[in-house]
């Protein structure tokens, strides 16, 4: 599966840097379908095919915010043949409804 598409690149160019939003639109969500893992993306190059977002891999205490390469991603191979895969049915969504724990509480 291709994990980032030219529509959701054109949607990230319109978004642009949420680095200053205390609460941004999750534009697409990749996630393991073998096992834990989930990221919600909020920002990517096409150059360099890197990612910014939320990473929630087997529980709260490995959870954080960052950049994380697509191309890795890509790459990986879980058991029966499969792959990390994009939630076709995500629409865009505030990160505050996608994964509320995300949210940094001042």
């Amino acid at each position: 599966m291709k994990l980032i598409t030219k529509k959701l690149e054109k949607r990230f160019k319109e978004i642009g840097s949420q680095e200053k939003v205390k609460d941004p639109i999750v534009i697409a969500k990749l996630f393991n379908p073998a096992g834990g893992g989930t990221w919600y993306l909020t920002e990517y190059d096409p150059k360099t095919q890197i990612a910014f977002g939320y990473v929630s891999i087997f529980g709260d205490h490995n959870d954080e915010w960052g950049s994380f390469a697509i191309w890795e991603l890509q790459k990986i191979k879980l058991p029966l043949g499969l792959g990390i895969e994009r939630d076709l049915y995500m629409k865009e969504i505030r990160m505050s409804k996608a994964c509320p724990k995300a949210i940094i509480k001042y």
